[in-house]
C-alpha cells in the first residue's frame, strides 16, 4: 500500500501517528455554518490529503467502508473527467462486498447494487453518474425521489448536474490531479453524518 505525503509541515516526533495523520489528512475548521435540517447546524469539518497512487485510493475506500454510518449517508463525488471519482467508488464498493462487474452509470445515470452489513442486514446502495442528466422530470420519472428518500448508501459524481434536485449532502469529496499524476483530495462534511464518517477515519 503506498503512503500518502503530508499536505502541511512535517509533524514532530512523538506519539504513534493516528491513521488519520498517516493518511495526510489536515484539520481545517471552517467559520461557514450550514444547515442539514432541523436542528443539524454543523460547521462543516474540512479536510485535506494526498493519494500518490492507487493503492492510496484503495487504501482510503477500505477505511471508509468500515464505518457503520456509511451506509446511510449521501456522498457527493467532484473533480475533472479523469480525476478518479469512478475508481474511488469502484473500490468502496469492492471494500463493501460488491463482487462481479461494477459499471459506471454514466449512460444509465445510476446502477443499484446490495451489500450485507456486518450484522447481516441487506442494504441497499446507489451510484448515481449525472454527467448527461439535464431534464428535472427524469428526477420524478425515475424514481430518484423516492431513493434517496429511502434508506441506503447514495454515491453521486457531478451532483451539481442535478441542481437543487439533490438532498441533503453529508459528506463531499474533491479529487484535483496533481503533479505524477497524484491526486489532492479535500473532504467537507456538511451535516452531523458526515462529521462522523471524518472522525471515524482517524478510530
Amino acid at each position: 500500500m503506498g503512503e500518502s505525503k503530508l499536505t502541511g509541515p512535517v509533524l514532530p516526533l512523538g506519539p504513534p501517528l493516528t491513521l488519520l495523520q498517516r493518511f495526510g489528512i489536515v484539520l481545517d475548521h471552517s467559520t461557514i455554518v450550514e444547515t442539514s435540517g432541523p436542528g443539524q447546524s454543523v460547521t462543516p469539518d474540512s479536510r485535506t490529503l494526498t493519494w500518490t497512487d492507487e493503492a492510496d485510493t484503495e487504501a482510503f475506500a477500505r477505511t471508509l467502508a468500515q464505518q457503520p454510518v456509511l451506509l446511510e449517508a449521501t456522498i457527493a463525488l467532484r473533480g475533472d473527467l479523469g480525476a478518479g471519482k469512478t475508481t474511488l467508488v469502484r473500490h468502496l464498493l469492492r471494500a463493501l462486498g460488491v463482487r462481479g462487474r461494477i459499471k459506471s452509470p454514466t449512460y444509465a445515470v445510476v446502477e443499484p447494487y446490495a451489500v450485507t452489513t456486518p450484522t447481516g442486514q441487506m442494504c441497499k446502495v446507489h451510484h448515481f453518474d449525472f454527467y448527461r442528466f439535464n431534464d428535472p422530470r427524469e428526477w420524478e420519472d425515475a424514481g430518484f425521489r423516492d431513493i434517496f428518500a429511502a434508506p441506503g448508501l447514495k454515491l453521486c459524481e457531478w451532483p451539481d448536474q442535478a441542481g437543487g434536485l439533490l438532498s441533503v449532502i453529508d459528506l463531499d469529496i474533491q479529487l484535483q490531479v496533481g503533479e505524477d499524476e497524484q491526486r489532492r483530495v479535500q473532504l467537507l462534511a456538511r451535516t452531523p453524518k458526515g462529521q462522523q464518517l471524518l472522525s471515524g477515519l482517524g478510530a
